[in-house]
């Protein structure tokens, strides 16, 4: 596979600033007609109709409302699209954060999430100033890919309580393997209902992909799911009957709770969210980069994404990242410029105004099926094999990633697969000099 081109790495005063200048500015210095427009619409368009039962899963799977997730697509999907790097970059709440969201929510409650998030996004926009966005695109891919899998695997688990409908006697453990254990011994309440709902939107999903690509699988898989619930007043439980429903606006915004030693606990977590959100919408961008030909500026994204996490903190909304389902979307749906993105946030805005009501009827197992079919996704197969029956050392970092983070912690699985694979580079340079 070739390989991907990489971010723009200007010298120089000039150039420098040129590294932080947002795609929007140079969009429209390049020209920017109503041809362009039109694609713009159309691909914003499309891109919403992904994201909006996406981001209500992902906030539910994070342990936080559907509002939470909507507010993280609109505010910060906005500010991520209009500041960032990345001309096609859609931002918004990820699947990768909702091991990392659910542990900060079950140690310091909701409001120490978002004092993390608001923490993560001035040290995210710190990153870009110090021109930190090369650094972090030098993770290592066995690094990424076995992180990736473990978070696939992690997704996944959080689902199946949904995905069966089960009803567990207290709170569903976030450790993945004491939560195997609870939903095991939940195993007779399993709810058949649940079930056939789950496998239709599974099945809708994939069947609508195979016959038609272009058609909005996930929207159409969640209404015929929220439909089906309502006309037949199933037995299954519902965003309405868990979270009271939607609501139909953005909420005020508000500094959450703060002093030395509340920011002194959320510290480390904040640390998480900028690490966690730098590599993963980097990594992003370089995909949009190799479908597009164009390259991204890092540090313009990183600064983009810091501002956007602020900014959703204040609004009550999850932390948020570039994220590569929504972003390859944009691509395909023939986006022009950074103002699909912005307009994809306007769409959610619309939609949430519009919609509340009816969101109320949408089955939570229809959700975890949206889920897991991201899940399914998430992990790339064929690069977990190539790397397993590849060199040892690669293996090794695969193997160690995958484990640390599935079974004890998301940024020590980071810290400790970096770490091997640069003990295993100095090995390999010493023989090789010897």
């Amino acid at each position: 596979m070739a390989s991907p081109p990489m971010p723009e790495a200007p010298s120089g005063p000039e150039a420098l600033s040129r590294s932080r200048l947002p795609k929007l500015v140079s969009t429209f210095r390049d020209g920017y007609d109503a041809g362009q427009f039109q694609r713009d619409v159309i691909a914003g368009l499309t891109v919403a109709i992904v994201a909006l039962p996406l981001s209500m899963a992902i906030a539910i799977a994070s342990g936080a409302t559907p509002a939470a997730g909507l507010y993280a697509a609109i505010v910060g999907g906005f500010l991520v699209s209009m500041l960032g790097g990345s001309r096609f970059q859609i931002g918004g709440p990820a699947g990768a954060f909702i091991v990392l969201i659910a542990s900060i929510i079950e140690r310091h409650g909701y409001d120490g999430l978002l004092l993390a998030t608001l923490m993560g996004g001035a040290i995210l926009i710190v990153m870009g100033l110090t021109r930190m966005g090369g650094v972090i695109r030098h993770v290592p891919q066995p690094v990424l890919v076995g992180f990736t899998a473990a978070i696939a695997v992690i997704i996944f688990a959080s689902q199946i309580r949904d995905l069966l409908g089960l009803t567990l006697p207290g709170r569903e453990p976030g450790a993945i393997l004491p939560k195997l254990a609870a939903l095991w011994q939940a195993g007779p309440t399993i709810n058949l209902m649940a079930v056939l709902i789950s496998a239709g939107v599974i099945g809708v999903i994939l069947g609508l992909r195979r016959v038609n690509p272009r058609l909005p699988g996930l929207l159409v898989a969640v209404a015929l799911a929220a439909l089906a619930s309502h006309a037949l007043s199933l037995p299954v439980e519902t965003i309405g009957t868990r979270f009271g429903g939607i609501p139909d606006g953005l909420p005020y915004p508000a500094v959450p709770p703060f002093g030395v030693d509340r920011m002194l606990a959320v510290l480390p977590d904040a640390f998480a969210i900028a690490l966690l959100g730098g590599i993963e919408s980097l990594l992003s961008a370089v995909v949009a980069d190799g479908m597009t030909g164009r390259r991204h500026r890092a540090d313009a994204e990183l600064v983009a994404q810091g501002v956007a996490n602020m900014a959703t903190a204040l609004f009550g909304g999850l932390c948020v990242t570039g994220t590569i389902a929504r972003t390859a979307t944009n691509i395909r749906a023939g986006a022009a410029s950074p103002l699909a993105g912005m307009l994809h946030s306007v769409f959610l805005l619309a939609f949430m105004m519009l919609a509340a009501p009816l969101a109320s009827h949408v089955p939570l197992a229809a959700l975890a099926g949206v889920l897991a079919v991201v899940a399914w996704n998430m992990a790339d197969r064929h690069e977990v094999m190539s790397l397993l029956r590849g060199e040892r050392g690669k293996m090794l970092v695969l193997l160690l990633t995958f484990g640390l983070t599935a079974l004890v912690d998301l940024m020590i699985g980071i810290a400790a697969g970096c770490a091997l694979a640069f003990i295993l580079h100095r090995l390999r340079k010493q023989r090789r000099g010897a």
